[in-house]
């Protein structure tokens, strides 16, 4: 029997073809897919910059670098993330401060922000990230709000959320436009809504910051606007750059993007409709005020009130051939976080990391296949609960 996973990408003819074509240019790393690609992401997210380069993890690198993030300096992040960001600052030598996150949506909070700045008698904040669990934007104006008070940068971890929309003064503004950062950064991995194979996009409306950022990208380097076999280091830099081959299924993919969007919509409203009445599982969907990428479709089941754990459920859809995931592991549990954690330090998070998981969602996932996974989970919450 096939294996459902709980998201692949798809890639059809077209994109194939475009790919093909790009080969056939002379430059095929910093040519002209590369800028094509760049300008229809900015208009397509109405920013005034936009870089791309090798993978997500890079992006926030390079958003940590633009803002000359150092050793000491005071990140805020969320308990609850994939280890990029965690990895990058600490490879800065930044002073990293986990905040806790909301038990159903994963995310942080603007609460869980001033929570862990008055416990940690945190000063002076260089920068707090933000992230977007599954593509479901929370709490933005009120981080905003924040950054105005504490004086900080915003960076949004928005791997999961490139075409995510939240609602402001009655209308909708994209995730990436920076209307209320100062930094966006973005995955473009296989999983995610759309794909360049492997790849990153950062997005600013600041020109010093896109200035940091470009030069970063690339070893540092300036080159002479006289002559083009001269050129300066004033920074360090690495090799971030995508090649144009990347930037050529970006440009493809991005054509794809509405489509892509509006049927992974359809998918989750399908499983709200048929998982809505189980008193034990819960949704953190608003899409009164936000419009979701639906990069994930996440469950929160209370497992206090069944017979078994989280784990039991994800093996039993294992064995009847559907992955479904953890996302993620809390940071703090892994050997490379050395802080003592105090006792009720994340109550959220670890309430999240036992209750909630991913089900498969993605762009040619069929009805069949969706039905069947709706059906195992119905009999393992009827089997096993404790009423």
């Amino acid at each position: 029997m096939k294996v459902i996973p709980y998201g692949k990408q798809f890639i059809d003819q077209h994109d194939k073809d475009v790919v093909k074509k790009s080969l056939d240019e002379n430059l095929i790393t910093t040519g002209n897919f590369v800028n094509i690609f760049e300008k229809k992401i900015k208009n397509y997210l109405k920013v005034k910059y936009a870089v791309s380069c090798s993978s997500g993890t890079s992006a926030l690198h390079l958003a940590m670098l633009s803002i000359n993030l150092k050793k000491n300096d005071v990140i805020i992040m969320p308990a609850v993330n994939f280890i990029s960001a965690f990895n990058m600052a600490t490879n800065l030598g930044a002073k990293i401060y986990l905040a806790d996150v909301d038990s159903i949506t994963g995310q942080i909070t603007p609460e869980t922000i001033k929570k862990c700045i008055q416990n940690n008698k945190i000063k002076k904040i260089k920068a707090v990230i933000t992230m977007y669990m599954g593509g479901y934007p929370n709490n933005i104006i009120n981080f905003y709000k924040l950054k105005k008070k504490y004086k900080f940068i915003i960076i949004e971890d928005a791997c999961h959320a490139l075409g995510s929309r939240y609602r402001f003064r009655n209308k909708f503004l994209n995730i990436g436009s920076c209307n209320h950062s100062d930094i966006c950064t973005f995955s473009l991995h296989p999983l995610k809504t759309i794909t360049t194979g492997e790849g990153g996009i950062i997005t600013t409306n600041s020109k010093k910051i896109y200035n940091n950022l470009y030069t970063a990208r690339s070893h540092g380097i300036i080159k002479s606007k006289k002559n083009h076999w001269m050129y300066d280091i004033k920074n360090s830099g690495f090799n971030y750059r995508l090649s144009d081959l990347n930037c050529a299924l970006g440009v493809s993919q991005l054509n794809k993007i509405n489509l892509f969007l509006r049927s992974r919509e359809k998918i989750a409203k399908t499983y709200i409709k048929n998982l809505n009445n189980f008193q034990n599982l819960t949704f953190c969907i608003d899409l009164k005020n936000i419009k979701p990428s639906f990069h994930l479709f996440i469950i929160n089941i209370d497992f206090t009130k069944l017979k078994k754990k989280k784990d039991d459920l994800l093996n039993y859809l294992k064995t009847n051939n559907i992955i479904c995931q953890y996302h993620y592991i809390p940071i703090y549990k892994f050997k490379i976080y050395k802080k003592k954690i105090k006792k009720n330090s994340f109550l959220g998070s670890e309430k999240y990391y036992k209750n909630s998981l991913s089900i498969p969602i993605f762009y040619d996932l069929k009805l069949n296949n969706q039905r069947k996974v709706i059906s195992k989970i119905k009999f393992f919450l009827e089997k096993n609960n404790l009423k």
